[in-house]
């Protein structure tokens, strides 16, 4: 059936949690649960209170669309229709999107526009160092479209970018949220001798899940960067994240987090999925904020550094409180 994925209609279990609750509804322990598929178009239709919030009001928001406006700059939080645009916005904060606004790849689950794009603009990183700081930005994160067109996947402008930053905020933290360069391990030389301050490189899902996913991406060649990374620069945390709720299951989790634990992965996020559109891989679960709040704590005790786990968290929320808490 279109959109369902398989297995959706096993029973679900889950982990040795107290009051496990999965799916937006309450499993009783020792008891399974069958969804099907019209479950799931409810489900998909009506989100739940949870995932409700309240705008924030101010100026301070128009004032960072203002300044992306004036710099002829992207922002991710626009681009890929993230849930915490207002709050960040609204605190004059923004992840910058390099490299063009369009993506060579075609990942299922992202809104950021898929097709041709013309080559990188030379001037665009001293426009981005330009931004930060008449924002009065202290921590910077910087990401990009993944550009499969390019010989360095676009290596050298984040390089480029990471060095007017420092040229022009030489006190500033920069996070960098990078593509896999196609496991061009000379690429990721260059960005990281740039000297980012975190490096994140997600593995967005489970390796069940690539091939509907993530059809172009490779499982294992995304842990590699997080592994050279740490090979390269073992100074550098390395940051990841993963979304929920695309009908992975406990168990798949967990491995995948073990995965990125045996790469030397420091700091994880975990996020819900929410469908940009209806063109979009389906909503198969909405996790409860508990278990959010359970992952988190069984992340830690599995020796993460940092966790930030909730139906909002996104690669880039609260970044720079994450690496401080890591830092000291």
């Amino acid at each position: 059936m279109p959109g369902v994925h398989p297995g959706l209609h096993r029973t679900v279990k889950t982990f040795q949690f107290p009051l496990p609750v999965m799916l937006g509804v309450i499993i009783f322990a020792g008891s399974g649960l069958m969804m099907n598929h019209h479950q799931l178009q409810k489900t998909q239709q009506r989100k739940p209170a949870w995932l409700k919030r309240t705008l924030p009001k101010g100026s301070e928001y128009e004032k960072v669309r203002a300044v992306l406006g004036r710099g002829k700059l992207h922002s991710v939080c626009q681009e890929a229709k993230c849930p915490n645009i207002w709050e960040c916005f609204s605190q004059e904060t923004a992840t910058f999107l390099i490299l063009g606004d369009r993506c060579t790849r075609n990942c299922r689950f992202c809104a950021i526009a898929h097709g041709p794009s013309g080559p990188p603009d030379p001037e665009e990183p001293a426009r981005v160092a330009e931004a930060a700081t008449s924002m009065g930005l202290s921590y910077v994160i910087i990401t990009s479209v993944t550009r499969d067109d390019l010989p360095d996947g676009g290596a050298g402008l984040f390089s480029e970018t990471i060095k007017e930053i420092r040229k022009r905020m030489p006190d500033a933290l920069v996070e960098i949220l990078i593509p896999d360069f196609q496991a061009n391990t000379d690429a990721l030389q260059a960005v990281l001798n740039a000297g980012p301050n975190v490096l994140n490189h997600n593995l967005e899902t489970v390796p069940r899940l690539y091939p509907i996913a993530r059809p172009e991406a490779v499982y294992g060649r995304s842990l590699n960067v997080l592994k050279n990374t740490r090979a390269y620069a073992p100074d550098i945390p390395t940051k990841s994240g993963i979304m929920l709720g695309l009908g992975e299951s406990p168990e798949e989790v967990e491995i995948t987090l073990k995965d990125l634990l045996g790469v030397g992965c420091n700091i994880l996020t975990l996020g819900q999925y929410l469908q940009p559109s209806k063109k979009h891989l389906p909503v198969e679960q909405f996790i409860h904020p508990l278990e959010f709040e359970r992952w988190r704590e069984k992340a830690l005790e599995m020796g993460f550094s940092q966790v930030a786990s909730g139906p909002f968290v996104r690669s880039s929320y609260h970044a720079k409180e994450l690496f401080q808490s890591v830092r000291s």
